[in-house]
């Protein structure tokens, strides 16, 4: 199931908890941005990103795609790159329709594909964090904090750029160790939608003829 794709962009971190352990180093600054932003995100009914994906390797963009995440408490809907992963709180369910598979397993087991949240929920207890300075993207005054792991991850190190003012993230840049990039931008976001519940639900009827493995 495209192992190139997650080899490339695969965080290894689980969206569904906002609970911190073990903490890192993070100065003041850098924690009461990326925690205000974190609290923002938890209160809300459910959260919508839509968002552009640019892949690469040193340090270059050499394709972009579009990106949809839905959250609402521990379920999620996260589409990109040909793949749709879904969770229902307890489940994780990762759907690709090019090699018409699936494969299942627990949430408290499961990894979620790079998405804009990833870090809000992981940097506490997997990064050191500094906060960098304020810097302009697309005609906005940010707050920009880097992220360096504590523990050989497979990242070099990470860039989250937050808007303070709506306490938003507006864009985050991965680097990794065989010097691939990710780059998330936000492109739109809402809240508090009125959501259909089928969004976070897996019907195994839609998917007949696909190869379903539970792990």
């Amino acid at each position: 199931m495209k192992s190139l794709f997650y080899k490339t962009i695969l965080s290894g971190i689980f969206a569904g908890s906002f609970i911190f352990a073990d903490a890192q180093k993070a100065d003041a600054k850098s924690a009461k941005i990326l925690d205000a932003a974190a609290s923002n995100y938890k209160s809300k009914k459910n959260i919508y990103f839509k968002f552009s994906l640019g892949t690469g390797e040193n340090g270059k963009v050499q394709q972009t795609q579009t990106g949809t995440f839905y959250a609402a408490a521990s379920k999620y809907n996260l589409k990109i790159m040909g793949i749709e992963q879904i969770s229902d709180g307890s489940k994780v369910y990762n759907i690709s329709a090019e090699d018409q598979e699936i494969t299942i397993a627990k949430a408290e087991n499961s990894e979620m594909i790079f998405s804009p949240i990833n870090y809000l929920n992981s940097y506490k207890k997997d990064y050191n964090t500094t906060y960098v300075g304020k810097k302009n993207v697309n005609g906005t005054s940010v707050d920009l904090m880097k992220l360096i792991p504590a523990k050989n991850n497979g990242v070099k190190q990470v860039y989250i750029y937050v808007n303070s003012a709506k306490n938003q993230i507006v864009k985050i840049e991965q680097y990794a160790a065989d010097n691939s990039i990710s780059i998330i931008s936000v492109t739109e976001y809402k809240e508090n939608q009125t959501l259909n519940p089928s969004l976070f639900i897996f019907n195994k009827n839609n998917y007949k003829n696909y190869i379903i493995t539970e792990l």
